[in-house]
């Protein structure tokens, strides 16, 4: 059977190892069966749960899996060796003897976990966690309301509802984790902070981020979930290419001075730093020592120092003793206040490369946000080397993205009315992408070289509107430029754009 009946430009045999596979569907199977027979319910869309199938004509196992679900199935043709591949990542990590348990099964999408059902807490809440790890999610949120406990994963940014608790076990589970996270179990009149350690498959680990948040309803918990996917923390799957990427390199082979990111909450600044701190490793032996709150992802051959607000350890105090360690490279997870930028700022003065990151909305504005918290302006131009401002945008999925042609409108929205008739690229929705339309995010980018030549523009004064109107008269390419590149080549989508350089 084609797999891509009503799905343009695609058809012939599944490569997994691209597919978006939902573990809510594929842990409503048994996994032992699933692996034997190298079948793998990956989807449901359009109606149908899609099986992936090494063979789409073994009637006696869709069968037993069509038990599981009440829309009917649909074998799709797989490469054996990616489903195998697929197979493992999703059921090789459970205990043994696990899948599709009294838990999963009402979780994986079946009927809501009712007020009769039996459910072991503890067993779900690991389940939770398995599950947020499968779909990739950043974001674990548990929202108690009037009537049910909602569940809600964040994944790509945005939020997907899960499940939906009845509000008797919504106590259980919260306190679950809160006694993980070594919360008190007893206050649930004020929020309170936490984290833990969440062991999982095969000794892989999972560091996580707990919040509570008194309601009317009850306590809210939100969960992140810090360092997943390390691995993948590379310069050019970030969306750095080209210039952007020489120039980068260029800062990283400075022996001193600042490598500044700027953005928003939520922009990618600390990935992009981790990126910074993994090439830096890849290109010769360094000591690099890191100050962060909390940590959120462990790199080998790093010294990763976590500041703790209840422990009353200040950026200012932890980055005073790591300068005593002799370190070539420091980072700091935030530049926040006069004096962690006054240590930072000398830290780079003396022979240290410091990376770290700002709150504002373009590279230009970090120069003045420095000025603002009382460094000097001949310190700055001195000391900083690149400042880089970025946005997250979704990817689109690259089976069936459609091509078409930006309207003078939605050039006019972008304030650019010469992009109007460049090439920009729809979301349709397939197989690959679980009728998404996108897969994964990418970082927009604009980046400030700020060399000698900049030296007399800063030192009298210039405010961000005077620097990025510089910019413009250089050439350097802006938030939007890139932006428009990326549309151009059908990585993202104008909606992408509009809604991450609207504030810009």
């Amino acid at each position: 059977m084609s797999i891509g009946a009503g799905n343009p430009g695609m058809g012939g045999v599944l490569q997994m190892d691209e597919v978006r596979v939902d573990p809510m569907i594929a842990l409503r199977v048994p996994a032992n069966l699933a692996m034997r027979r190298e079948m793998l319910p990956f989807s449901e869309w359009q109606g149908r749960v899609h099986v992936a199938c090494s063979d789409p004509r073994d009637g006696t196992t869709l069968g037993i899996f069509q038990r599981a679900f009440d829309a009917p199935v649909q074998p799709c043709a797989a490469e054996p060796e990616s489903l195998r591949r697929a197979l493992q990542k999703i059921y090789g990590a459970l205990k043994p003897g696990a899948g599709a348990t009294a838990a999963l099964g009402k979780l994986g999408g079946g009927r809501p976990i009712g007020e009769g059902d039996i459910i072991d807490v503890a067993a779900l809440s690991d389940e939770i966690l398995y599950s947020a790890v499968m779909r990739q999610a950043s974001d674990i949120h548990l929202d108690p309301g009037s009537e049910n406990l909602r569940l809600r994963f964040r994944v790509d940014g945005g939020l997907e509802e899960v499940q939906r608790f009845p509000m008797s076990i919504a106590g259980n589970l919260t306190n679950r984790f809160k006694v993980l996270s070594q919360m008190d179990i007893s206050e649930k009149r004020s929020p309170q902070d936490g984290a833990f350690r969440h062991l999982y498959g095969d000794n892989r680990t999972l560091d996580i981020r707990a919040a509570t948040l008194p309601t009317k309803w009850g306590e809210r918990v939100t969960l992140r979930l810090l360092g997943l996917q390390t691995g993948t923390l590379t310069l050019e799957r970030l969306g750095m290419a080209g210039n952007h990427l020489v120039q980068f390199e260029s800062a990283l082979a400075q022996p001193h001075g600042m490598i500044l990111l700027t953005g928003p909450t939520g922009s990618g600044k600390s990935t992009t730093l981790y990126a910074g701190i993994r090439r830096l490793l890849d290109l010769e032996a360094l000591n690099i020592i890191t100050v962060e709150d909390p940590v959120e992802y462990d790199i080998a051959g790093v010294a990763q120092v976590s500041v703790d607000s209840a422990d009353k350890t200040s950026f200012g105090k932890a980055l005073r003793s790591i300068l005593r360690h002799d370190p070539d490279v420091v980072m700091i997870g935030e530049i926040r206040d006069g004096e962690t930028a006054d240590i930072a700022v000398k830290a780079s003065l003396t022979g240290h490369l410091v990376f770290s990151s700002l709150h504002t909305n373009t590279a230009a504005g970090s120069v003045t946000r420095l000025a603002d918290m009382g460094v000097e302006r001949y310190l700055i131009a001195s000391t900083l080397r690149l400042a880089i401002a970025q946005r997250l945008v979704r990817k689109l999925c690259g089976h069936c993205r459609r091509p078409g042609i930006m309207s003078e409108a939605q050039a006019a929205a972008l304030n650019h009315p010469t992009a109007a008739g460049q090439a920009v690229f729809d979301k349709v929705g397939c197989l690959y992408c679980g009728g998404r339309g996108t897969s994964g995010r990418m970082a927009l980018f604009e980046f400030l070289p700020l060399d000698e030549t900049w030296t007399t523009i800063v030192n009298r004064g210039a405010q961000e509107v005077e620097l990025v109107t510089e910019m413009k008269r250089r050439g350097m390419p802006l938030l939007l430029e890139d932006a428009l590149s990326k549309l151009a080549t059908g990585i993202t989508t104008f909606d992408e754009v509009r809604q991450a350089v609207a504030a810009w």
